[in-house]
């Protein structure tokens, strides 16, 4: 252990440890802008200084560690004032208008800035001009960047895909995208991490709740909204809700005093995707010679658009099945078009989802399945939610809870698991049971593939055939998998893939908490909504079940192929640049 004193209180920790995380442990809050434990902790920003007695040079403490003796002042004179010049220096090359920036009040420059008590520059003001496609669902504000660099470090280190470099020299240096292109051209997986590590508003999702209020003033619209699963885990985080009154219902009556006419539950299309899923991998486990092991879920796009830039040569093994989204969106467009007796075009589909790659999901030219336009027409991220809801001045905790419409928002508790980590293959194994067996499984047999390990595996047994599944979620886990795969290291019949560390709930379109991982304890929130529901099985959901008999006939029809399947091959994806050498 090391003995050492902080502002004059004495302190002791182990050897190694940080003098910022010393700091905190004596319960003493050292500002930092840059710093992100485990991925960039270069001391770029300098905001983080501290003095140690008998040394003049002052010393970054994210990266500094303690020693036996140390005196630290965490907030001398010197301090202050070398603090206060840094983070004026950034403010001279930062575009100030913060109350045009979706982070106004959740940015960690604005909040030191403000205990600073700056409130005039001394410097120059030089912001740099902005050029970016703004189609693109991710957006660039090069006039907000401070340059710390957390997007490039999560981008090659926890995503490796590299996305992101440094560009230009001296005061002109900033970030952009790699190897000189433009962010269309790249690899990108749109898995929209680089936005909720990075702590000013430099990087946002593309906004389209403009258009989505368009749509509800439309009198010749109507508006049919869904919503993911981890959407409901952190929905209420901007306005400070308790999980007491951050329910589902209410985020409901929310929905309904914003004005859409019907609001439903994405799980059911979860429950259908299993239904789909599920059967489909039956199908090849069924007839091994003619596909090859594994098949890899499909349901996220950002681990969709990461396979086809990386590793193109394996999209044949991914399932044909659309995401829940997507299927939903065909289904609301065609059977439900059909049961509410109007015109499908009439239908304006509005998702809400927790994450970026399905903006761009929805605009692929292969999501038009019920021929009435794209069959979803709007997706908006978690954070869009929050917005709308406090643009229309509404207060959710005096809100009166409010049901799901139906048919399309019953749901089992299978389905609200997918949005945790390990949550779809769960689901599926449950009713891949079931169909194989005839009879359900308990509800909890396949828990193994639970948890925030980046990747889990386990051998289950269906009618004594094992079954080998792996579950990873973060880019570089699949990455790893995928390398050992093609290293005949390890063999799966069924691979879960998630883009996000911790699965959707810990998405890129999920709110900002500068610092935090919140992915476990969101996750944990649906394997408990999962507990408690009346239905665990997606084969026993009625509304499914009305479906196929009323209008699929079965998992894997004609019409269902139609409908619910997509061909990964028939949109193009941007090669990684080593792909494009070969």
């Amino acid at each position: 252990m090391v003995n050492l004193t902080i502002d004059h209180i004495p302190v002791t920790v182990p050897e190694g440890t940080t003098i910022l995380d010393a700091a905190r442990s004596a319960g003493i809050h050292i500002p930092s802008l840059c710093y992100l434990r485990g991925v960039n902790e270069i001391g770029a920003c300098r905001v983080c200084v501290v003095e140690l007695c008998g040394m003049d040079r002052l010393m970054p403490a994210c990266n500094n560690v303690v020693e036996e003796g140390m005196e630290v002042l965490t907030s001398s004179p010197k301090v202050r004032e070398t603090r206060r010049i840094n983070v004026e220096l950034l403010l001279s090359q930062h575009d100030c208008h913060c109350a045009t920036c979706v982070r106004s009040g959740n940015c960690s420059l604005q909040t030191i800035a403000n205990d600073l008590n700056i409130l005039d520059l001394p410097f120059e003001k030089k912001v740099p001009e902005t050029r970016w496609d703004r189609s693109f669902p991710l957006f660039r504000d090069a006039a907000k960047c401070i340059k710390c660099m957390r997007c490039i470090q999560i981008c090659d280190k926890v995503q490796t895909l590299n996305i992101w470099d440094v560009a230009a020299t001296g005061s002109r240096t900033t970030v952009d995208v790699s190897l000189n292109r433009k962010i269309a051209q790249a690899d990108c997986s749109l898995c929209g991490q680089c936005i909720t590590h990075c702590p000013v508003g430099a990087l946002r999702e593309r906004d389209d709740t403009r258009q989505v209020f368009e749509a509800l003033a439309d009198p010749e619209k109507i508006t049919v909204v869904q919503v993911a699963p981890a959407v409901r885990t952190a929905w209420g985080e901007f306005m400070d809700l308790s999980a007491e009154q951050a329910t589902v219902k209410r985020m409901v009556a929310a929905l309904r005093r914003i004005g859409f006419d019907y609001i439903f539950d994405t799980n059911f299309a979860a429950d259908l995707t299993i239904m789909e899923e599920g059967s489909e991998f039956l199908q090849r486990l069924k007839n091994p010679g003619a596909f090859k092991a594994p098949m890899f879920t499909s349901c996220c796009p950002g681990w969709v658009r990461f396979l086809k830039s990386q590793y193109p040569d394996m999209v044949s093994q991914l399932s044909t099945a659309k995401s829940p989204q997507q299927m939903f969106g065909a289904v609301a467009k065609s059977y439900y078009a059909q049961l509410l007796g109007v015109d499908p075009k009439k239908i304006y589909s509005v998702s809400i989802m927790p994450c970026l790659a399905k903006k761009q999901e929805a605009a692929l030219p292969t999501m038009d399945s019920a021929g009435a336009g794209p069959d979803v027409d709007a997706v908006l991220t978690t954070r869009e939610l929050s917005r709308m809801i406090r643009s229309e001045h509404i207060l959710p905790a005096e809100l009166k809870e409010e049901e799901f419409d139906e048919p399309l928002g019953v749901a089992s508790g299978a389905g609200i698991i997918f949005g945790a980590t390990g949550g779809v293959m769960e689901a599926a194994l449950r009713s891949a049971y079931y169909l194989v067996t005839g009879k359900n499984p308990s509800p909890d047999a396949f828990q193994d593939v639970r948890g925030m390990d980046g990747w889990k595996e386990a051998t289950f047994h269906i009618a004594d055939t094992p079954i080998r599944v792996a579950v990873v979620s973060g880019l570089g886990n699949a990455r790893r998998l995928i390398q050992a795969l093609r290293r005949g290291e390890v063999q799966y019949d069924f691979v879960e893939v998630m883009a996000c560390p911790g699965g959707c709930a810990g998405g890129g379109g999920q709110p900002i908490h500068d610092g935090q991982e919140l992915a476990e304890s969101r996750g944990e929130k649906l394997y408990g909504l999962d507990a408690i529901a009346d239905l665990r099985f997606s084969h026993e959901n009625p509304s499914v079940q009305r479906l196929y008999k009323d209008f699929l006939i079965r998992p894997l029809s004609e019409k269902a192929h139609h409908l619910l399947h997509t061909d990964h091959t028939a949109w193009e994806m941007p090669l990684s640049p080593d792909n494009q050498k070969n």
